[in-house]
């Protein structure tokens, strides 16, 4: 099955891992980027969506069919230095 993918916190460095493995692996078809800011990042599988309000996404919410996978990275690192 082909993977087409939304990935939010890519610019984050556990997010950015995931966004390249993606890119790279050949089952992924589709690349869905949702950013408070631009990542800078290139590629002919990418779209980024720049969106600011992560608690109402219903001004892109038309832009989220057709994927089937998502990873949800945004502040996965949070308090990790506190440990």
């Amino acid at each position: 099955m082909k993977i087409n993918a939304i990935i939010t916190g890519a610019t984050g460095m556990v997010g950015e891992g995931v966004l390249i493995e993606c890119l790279q692996h050949p089952d992924v078809e589709q690349v869905l980027v949702i950013n408070r800011k631009p990542g800078g990042v290139v590629h002919p599988k990418l779209k980024e969506i720049i969106h600011k309000d992560f608690f109402n996404l219903a001004p892109i919410e038309s832009q989220l069919s057709g994927y089937n996978a998502c990873f949800f990275l945004l502040g996965c690192l949070v308090g990790w230095n506190e440990r």
